[in-house]
């Protein structure tokens, strides 16, 4: 969020461009807080994914303080994970499929890296 010279290009949209960076972030702060802060963590957090594509204009240093906060609680619960829960069932299954704490987190994982990629392409395509 930073590297936008223009803090109102965060949330702009152009044709063919269906999610706008402030969307996506909300998006991946929901689901890392969701799948790994409220399931393994037991952070209590709840979430409510339609708003992750409905608000907007959220100021950017808003989205950077939920940001750190998240990697705060990811290094926590990842941190308080042994061997041996990588291996357990995944209290939640991914597209109707069991998995384990350690097959899942690499599905997180790709699916952090996929919307950060949309991300950055957005900022590069809008934020000239």
């Amino acid at each position: 969020m930073s590297l936008y010279t223009n803090e109102s290009n965060i949330w702009r949209i152009e044709p063919n461009i269906s999610n706008s960076a402030g969307n996506l972030t909300l998006h991946l702060l929901g689901n890392l807080n969701h799948f790994i802060g409220s399931e393994l963590g037991k952070t209590g957090y709840i979430r409510d994914r339609d708003a992750e594509f409905e608000k907007n204009n959220i100021k950017r240093h808003t989205l950077i303080d939920d940001i750190d906060a998240t990697i705060g609680m990811l290094i926590d619960v990842l941190g308080s994970l042994g061997n041996t829960d990588l291996d357990k069932e995944f209290p939640l299954h991914i597209q109707n499929k069991k998995s384990s704490t350690g097959n899942t987190l690499i599905h997180l994982y790709g699916h952090l890296a996929y919307h950060l990629g949309q991300v950055n392409y957005h900022r590069r395509l809008i934020d000239k």
